[in-house]
């Protein structure tokens, strides 16, 4: 009478430990939730529903061939042989914990779980959320984490044990040759923006040196309107001096005949003799100051001609420097366009890149180059010329640098100019600023072309 009454001993297998009444009593009561028409079986569409909305499966193809088999109808009794005959009634308590560490991922549990030593038989308990199991027992508080752990044992109670899909070696390989062609494409880009980084730098560096040779060469023309101006003064001097002279020796003269006509009209012989030994001493000194005058005018005796042609010569030759200079300023401000032009595409990477691979700094490098050997020989040529001509005026005494300008000298020394070319400077395009620190050595003084 006793086994009629009792469910547990009726199943075949029947239940006698506590563990398998435990896991009777959960099984009824997921049977119970999955039976929708309460009529003892659960039915595809059934189980279908409970799959999809209760567990959270989008496709359910495969649970429901587990779950059924060849059985459309499932009892109470076919829920109970499927569950004692599944791999996971088995499971050892190293089981249990493996299965909680690795895919229900709550490792924090494992204590709890070995503390009440959960094995496979336990799971039914947690499959339909026991409260006095999971809060009293467990301990799980979390009830984010109780949900989990109910799905989780849900699923390996009805569909067994899960399974890991088999390693995709094929995507590990695509994996790894991305992340190497990944880090050699940032290697590769590294090394390129470091190479234009140092173009771009040597570049900078090279257009600093000609600004500060441009800057030596304005302060050398500045120099030079000086020393010009310092010459027009001791023009203006020489001149004075040479008229205070005259005033001098005419003054002189004058006592002369003064001191005669006293001498003429003297009664006593010794007037008459002072006043010849004053007029001998007039003429002393008024000899001496004319051999001073004789010596310097005869030092500076030379014929107005070859002072107009040198003067010419001078003219000449500035306005051939001049066009010089005019040239060098035009390759030094398109050197300096160029290096601006590649500052502003390295900006970005793409045009980093861009300015790695072609060849404009190179040639950005050898405009640089071309201007800075052109500012250094235009100085040369400066400070020669300036040199040259000082020497000039010091031999021949005269001023060639300061004149009545090329279109004098040439109407008054060709008498037909007309088919006299002369060289002619246009306005440079482009202001300058800058130079070159190669040039900054000494250059050779400016001195005045006549001594005090």
């Amino acid at each position: 009478m006793e086994t009629m009454n009792d469910p547990c001993l009726s199943l075949s297998p029947p239940c006698f430990t506590e563990d398998d009444r435990f896991s009777l009593e959960a099984l009824q009561t997921i049977h119970k939730q999955m039976d929708d028409d309460k009529d003892g079986g659960i039915e595809v569409d059934e189980s279908d529903e409970f799959i999809r909305e209760d567990m959270k499966y989008k496709d359910a193809t495969n649970k429901h061939s587990h779950l059924h088999r060849e059985d459309k109808h499932i009892t109470v009794e076919d829920l109970w042989k499927q569950w004692k005959t599944s791999e996971v009634h088995n499971w050892t308590l190293e089981d249990t914990l493996q299965w909680l560490i690795e895919f229900v991922e709550l490792p924090q549990y494992e204590k709890n779980f070995r503390d009440n030593n959960v094995k496979g038989t336990t799971l039914p308990r947690i499959a339909v959320h026991e409260p006095s199991f999971m809060s009293s027992q467990l301990k799980i508080s979390d009830r984010s984490h109780r949900q989990k752990l109910q799905l989780k044992a849900l699923d390996v109670v009805l569909f067994g044990p899960l399974t890991r899909p088999p390693h995709n070696w094929m995507k590990d390989f695509i994996l790894t040759v991305s992340i190497v062609i990944g880090v050699g494409g940032c290697w590769f880009a590294y090394t390129q923006n470091k190479t234009s980084k140092e173009h771009v730098a040597k570049m900078m560096k090279d257009l600093e040196s000609l600004q500060t040779a441009e800057q030596s060469l304005m302060d050398l023309q500045e120099r030079l309107e000086k020393a010009q101006e310092e010459n027009r003064n001791v023009a203006v001097e020489k001149q004075n001096l040479e008229r205070k002279m005259m005033d001098e020796i005419n003054y002189a003269k004058e006592e002369a005949c003064r001191l005669r006509e006293l001498r003429e009209g003297a009664e006593c012989e010794l007037s008459r003799r002072q006043y010849a030994e004053q007029e001998l001493e007039q003429v002393r000194m008024a000899l001496k100051k004319a051999e001073k005058e004789f010596e310097l005018r005869s030092s500076w005796s030379v014929p107005d001609a070859l002072q107009k042609w040198l003067q010419l010569t001078h003219e000449v030759e500035v306005q051939y420097y001049n066009i010089k200079r005019q040239n060098a300023e035009m390759q030094l401000a398109i050197a300096k366009d160029e290096a601006e032009k590649i500052k502003k595409k390295r900006s970005t990477v793409f045009g980093t890149l861009h300015v790695a691979h072609s060849s404009s700094l190179d040639e950005v490098d050898h405009k640089i180059l071309e201007a800075k050997k052109a500012l250094s020989e235009l100085t040369t040529c400066l400070r020669e010329r300036l040199f040259r001509w000082q020497q000039i005026e010091k031999i021949c005494g005269f001023q060639i640098a300061h004149n009545s300008g090329l279109p004098s000298l040439t109407s008054s020394l060709y008498s037909d100019h007309s088919w006299v070319v002369m060289p002619r400077v246009s306005i440079p395009p482009y202001p300058i600023a800058g130079g070159v620190d190669d040039l900054d050595e000494d250059t050779p003084p400016i001195v005045s072309q006549f001594p005090g």
